[in-house]
């Protein structure tokens, strides 16, 4: 990857953060309310949220970070299976961080935030919003 590309990477990972962290918030927000407001277990709670935050992932990423052109049935349908994904293992590892290793959840959901964030930028680069390549180049 030239020196041009590696800088465009890093930006479109940059814009991918700022709006995982819009939908972390959503994320967040489940669990302060489920698990801390409402007694829910910690792992369903955050299941419920990362279910919201993927919403609001999908359309910020699909206009802001990817500019893409793709159909939202083509695109969603590839986000969707990444997030659902994502989903179960945010879900396994919450269930194994705080109800068989006993951590806090809050902890727990940020280890396991990182992890996602991770997974979900690179399928989501290298498959969901993936721009054909350009004729004539490699």
């Amino acid at each position: 990857m030239s020196g041009h590309g590696k800088m465009a990477a890093a930006a479109q990972f940059l814009r991918f953060a700022m709006v995982g962290a819009v939908g972390t918030l959503a994320q967040y927000a489940v669990l302060w309310l489920g698990a801390d407001c409402l007694g829910w277990p910690a792992t369903w709670a955050s299941a419920a949220g990362y279910l919201l935050g993927s919403l609001v992932n999908y359309l910020l990423n699909y206009r802001y970070t990817f500019a893409s052109n793709k159909s939202h049935l083509e695109a969603a349908s590839k986000f969707y299976v990444i997030a659902a994904s994502g989903w179960l293992i945010n879900t396994s590892l919450m269930a194994l961080l705080t109800a068989q290793l006993f951590w806090n959840h809050w902890p727990a959901q940020l280890l396991t935030t990182g992890i996602c964030l991770l997974w979900n930028f690179a399928g989501s680069k290298l498959w969901a919003f993936r721009h054909p390549p350009e004729s004539g180049r490699r």
